[in-house]
């Protein structure tokens, strides 16, 4: 299963990037994930289930040690292309050794 995270910490601050989102910056951009775009007023990642739960445990921790009042975040399921993809090879892969594919004795 993959996840996406849209995220924001507060309070805001639009003279200066307040230690909080810093936390919360540094703690995405480090996780594994597959994709991360951090904004000014928010914030987005995504990746397998595990890695995203983690994070999002790690960055509440993190960021209201680090100062933040509040952290509003919404967590979809999305779909996963590569489970399909490896799900579509592994079926191509099965087809073709069915009928004498390469590494089979096909043509």
């Amino acid at each position: 299963m993959r996840l996406r995270v849209e995220f924001t910490t507060e309070p805001f601050d639009l003279d200066e990037v307040p230690p909080h989102a810093v936390a919360a910056r540094e703690v995405v951009q480090g996780a594994a994930l597959d994709s991360v775009d951090v904004g000014p007023f928010g914030n987005t990642a995504e990746g397998r289930a595990e890695s995203v739960l983690a994070t999002v445990d790690e960055l509440l921790r993190t960021s209201l040690a680090a100062g933040a009042t509040r952290v509003s975040l919404q967590v979809n399921v999305i779909a996963d292309a590569e489970a399909d993809t490896d799900a579509e090879a592994d079926t191509d892969a099965d087809t073709a050794a069915a009928r004498g594919g390469p590494g089979e004795g096909g043509r």
